[in-house]
């Protein structure tokens, strides 16, 4: 068989999200559909192929610290407390030391790492503020918010579009990139374009 470098790459992505998902119910779909949303946001945003590539790549990745995470934490039917909410937390900096092991993943490994950052300085781990967060990270904290709101769980049903936008519209410039953000408010039938087509297989979160 031929060597391709890029399905190689791919395959073992497919492989870390897939072990990930085996274990925590909650994450189920949830990487497919933060990943197909960003894709489209990147090319909204009219990012070269390159950078695309490597946040697409990212928003796949961007939970996989979570299989470091006890699954008592994970699989919690509820708010979590205090303490559980410090250790699933550090999901985005066991991500960055799983990944950073490759220098292909550096800048990946980058981006998972500061998913959760806000542009007011209040995100974790690292309390980045603006542009200092990389823009990678800025687009996929945003769509990782739509899918987590739009999502059901077992103490809530999923929030209409509607009120995503509204949630939006009053985060921007607290934990959301101005520019981006109003490029998804601008364009929200194109970023969650086939979203309601998962709805029945993965947004159910609760079962």
């Amino acid at each position: 068989m031929e060597y391709n470098k890029d399905v190689f790459y791919h395959d073992i992505i497919e492989s870390m999200v897939t072990a990930l998902e085996a274990r925590d119910t909650y994450t189920a779909g949830h990487s497919l559909r933060v990943s197909d949303m960003t894709n489209k946001l990147c090319e909204l945003l009219n990012l070269d192929n390159e950078n695309k590539q490597i946040i697409h790549i990212a928003s796949h990745l961007h939970d996989i610290g979570k299989i470091g995470v006890k699954d008592s934490v994970l699989n919690k039917e509820g708010p979590l407390n205090d303490i559980e909410w410090e250790l699933l937390k550090k999901h985005s900096e066991i991500g960055y030391n799983i990944l950073i092991k490759s220098e292909f993943l550096k800048d990946i490994a980058n981006i998972v790492l500061c998913h959760h950052e806000r542009w007011d300085g209040n995100g974790y781990p690292n309390k980045l503020k603006n542009e200092e967060i990389p823009y990678g990270a800025r687009i996929i904290a945003l769509c990782d918010s739509i899918d987590a709101m739009k999502s059901n769980r077992p103490y809530r049903k999923g929030l209409s579009d509607g009120i995503c936008k509204e949630e939006i519209r009053k985060n921007i410039r607290v934990m959301y990139d101005p520019k981006i953000a109003k490029c998804v408010l601008n364009n929200w039938d194109d970023i969650i374009i086939g979203y309601n087509g998962y709805e029945e297989l993965v947004i159910d979160t609760s079962k």
